[in-house]
């Protein structure tokens, strides 16, 4: 098994010393734009540089091997790649290929996906396909040649790679929500990925749907790492932020706010807010987001805002905050204001006890 104490001072699995920072960015640039935005991300020490896999957008791989290739410490992964609309034996194949890219520094990032429906792909037995997709890629990275019969997945054996892999294995990061999809995280993955949600009450719910699978698996309790990452807007002019906050949460609001069982709506807003959505105008919809839910679903605002509202998932027990796009009203703008301004307000003294066990990789492969 590698992921040993030399990986970890190398920076390939998460930090335990600090609440990590990451980037979500949206694989919608040209070429050389990721690779221009992912070193001024370094520059400002930020930890992990996450591509969303957004149905119709650009592959992930593309944006991640050109952001590899431009710089030398942050983590890189897709988050997250699902096994629905690519088989795992092409994810195993990609994010060996960004291991080896970035030399040890790739994460797997696997969910279930969204809207695929629009492209005629069903999505059955959910958690089944992440369990087999993840033992899968285990088993392709580690060198096994036994091969598989799964309920969703087969491989015969002798089927292996036919190049010398980075690392046997990777950090994994499942993006889950529900109670089910979450207790599988507590029992396979190294993080947890609460996507879309700015709110500190997740934190303790995750926690609690993650135990029953720690239990399961024989971790300590604790051990998977909790990630919560939504859109970000930061700019000098607050108000602007918010605003340009609110009308790219209106277009997911329906979906996640269904999701976290903390929150109550006034009845009829989503479908206010959906209408308004379905006809274009997704200034209108964003109006009607109360400042209180906005800082739910959303960090924006002034720099001090948005330090504000990442120091409340910190102080809840968040192991990693991500600033999803659009970072600012431009991306170099936010991207900037989030290292040089945000980030040192922050105090990212880990909030819960580092445990050896939390800080060392699941052992063995997944698939077993």
């Amino acid at each position: 098994m590698s992921g040993g104490a030399q990986d970890r001072r190398e920076g390939a699995w998460p930090r335990t010393d600090r609440v990590e920072i990451g980037l979500g960015l949206q694989s919608d640039k040209r070429a050389g734009e990721y690779a221009r935005l992912a070193r001024l991300a370094e520059e400002h020490e930020i930890d992990v540089i996450s591509v969303f896999s957004d149905l119709m957008f650009q592959p992930p791989i593309f944006a991640l091997l050109e952001m590899a290739g431009a710089t030398e410490r942050v983590r890189l992964g897709a988050a997250c790649w699902n096994p629905y609309s690519m088989h795992p034996y092409e994810i195993a194949g990609q994010v060996a290929a960004l291991d080896l890219a970035s030399h040890g520094r790739a994460y797997l990032g696997l969910a279930r996906g969204t809207w695929l429906g629009s492209v005629g792909i069903e999505q059955p037995r959910a958690l089944g396909y992440l369990r087999e997709a993840v033992g899968y890629v285990a088993d392709l990275l580690s060198g096994d040649v036994a091969g598989s019969e799964g309920t969703v997945f087969r491989r015969d054996a002798g089927v292996r790679f036919r190049f010398q892999v980075q690392r046997t294995r990777v950090p994994l990061l499942l993006g889950v929500w529900g109670p089910q999809a979450s207790a599988l995280a507590g029992e396979l993955a190294d993080e947890v990925k609460i996507g879309g949600s700015a709110n500190p009450a997740l934190i303790d719910v995750m926690r609690g749907r993650l135990a029953p699978g720690e239990l399961r698996a024989g971790r300590a309790q604790g051990s998977t790492r909790v990630t919560l990452g939504a859109v970000t807007v930061v700019d000098e002019d607050g108000e602007k932020a918010r605003a340009k906050a609110r009308a790219e949460v209106a277009m997911y609001l329906a979906v996640v706010a269904d999701l976290d069982p903390t929150v109550e709506l006034r009845p009829g807003l989503l479908d206010e807010v959906q209408a308004l959505v379905a006809v274009g105008d997704h200034a209108g919809a964003g109006a009607l987001i109360p400042d209180d839910l906005l800082d739910l679903f959303a960090f924006s605002g002034s720099p001090e805002q948005v330090a504000s509202q990442a120091q409340r998932l910190i102080d809840a027990g968040a192991d990693r905050i991500d600033f999803g796009t659009p970072h600012g009203l431009q991306d170099d703008t936010g991207i900037e204001l989030i290292g040089s301004r945000v980030v040192p307000l922050l105090d990212r003294r880990p909030r819960k006890p580092v445990d050896g066990a939390a800080a060392e990789p699941v052992a063995g492969s997944a698939s077993s």
